[in-house]
């Protein structure tokens, strides 16, 4: 609950139209509660479902927490495509990303699949933002020449960065 309060607060949602969550899984963050604001808001909420086929992420539509969602790639609840429409990429104007560490430098360091790699230069320009635990935060991830960078990462104890210009 304190790091979806700290993103709402600290993160500007007000002229979003679509925003990119996901739901959480395992050691992750509960996404649930940020994602079901969002549809509170009346924002399109948009979540990832991997393609394994095609070895990328496809968008969803999601209006409905409850019905919506199945079981996907690695019991990961994703949209289900015979109930949620597909997205463009480019229809995105917020992204919350998930990853297993971050440093202070923007650095994120994801489960190895590059899912979001891939994804990450098919979006607009925008703000790029992770919601993490506080032990999640390292002085270094490994980077490699196609890794994007976080703008904010959130934790329950605060922002950890970005670092100071």
């Amino acid at each position: 609950m304190r790091i979806r309060d700290r993103l709402l607060r600290e993160c500007d949602l007000s002229g979003a139209g679509a925003v990119l969550s996901y739901a959480g899984f395992g050691s992750e963050i509960d996404t649930l509660p940020f994602n079901r604001e969002i549809l509170e808001r009346g924002l399109a909420l948009i979540l990832p479902r991997v393609d394994r086929v095609a070895g990328g992420l496809v968008l969803h539509r999601v209006r409905d927490l409850a019905t919506d969602l199945v079981p996907g790639v690695w019991g990961i609840r994703e949209p289900d495509p015979r109930r949620c429409e597909e997205v463009s990429p480019a229809a995105i104007d917020w992204m919350l990303l998930p990853g297993l560490a971050f440093d202070r430098h923007g650095g994120r360091l994801g489960y190895g699949g590059g899912f979001y790699d891939r994804l990450l230069p098919q979006l607009p320009p925008l703000r790029r933002v992770a919601a993490a635990f506080q032990c999640q935060i390292v002085d270094h991830v490994p980077r490699g020449v196609h890794d994007v960078s976080m703008d904010l990462v959130i934790t329950e104890s605060g922002t950890a960065f970005p670092p100071a210009a």
